[in-house]
């Protein structure tokens, strides 16, 4: 799977520990930044990697700023995204099973390294649910009467 990857500089040395785990984990990796902890805008990189998944350059995205709030906001101004900010393991696998989250939102300075790493492994391995949770999801990109 390919996975885009992008933070400012609140998220930024939490996306330096996530990378080598989705290496590990056979995942090819696309960095949009950013690469340093001076400060930048993040809706720079939210942006970035919104648009990669939603055009299908890439399967699925995470984005990590301070809290992760900035980032679910921007991203999930992009059509067919579904940018979930989690901050454990419940919500993480909630939001595949049920929401297909297509873009895993993190907060560098809400969670630790440990928790994080867990919450990607989790959200990467978790399948969607489909069933009524797929009806859902056509009734939010206001096709209705096509949702069946």
């Amino acid at each position: 799977m390919k996975i885009a990857i992008g933070s400012d500089h609140g998220g930024f040395e939490l996306k330096e520990v996530v990378k080598p785990l989705l290496v590990e984990l056979g995942h090819e990796v696309e960095d949009v930044g950013c690469f340093s902890t001076d400060s930048v805008d993040y809706p720079q990189q939210a942006k970035q990697v919104a648009s990669m998944v939603q055009d299908g350059k890439a399967d699925r995205g995470i984005l990590i700023c301070g809290t992760g709030i900035g980032m679910s906001i921007v991203a999930n101004r992009f059509k067919g995204i579904r940018a979930t900010l989690c901050h454990e393991l419940f919500t993480a696998r909630m939001s595949r099973r049920h929401n297909d989250s297509n873009i895993l939102c993190m907060g560098g300075r809400v969670i630790g390294p440990g928790l994080a790493l867990e919450m990607v492994r989790v959200w990467l391995s978790t399948p969607f649910d489909g069933g009524r949770h797929s009806r859902r999801l056509c009734q939010i990109d206001h096709q209705e009467q096509d949702c069946a």
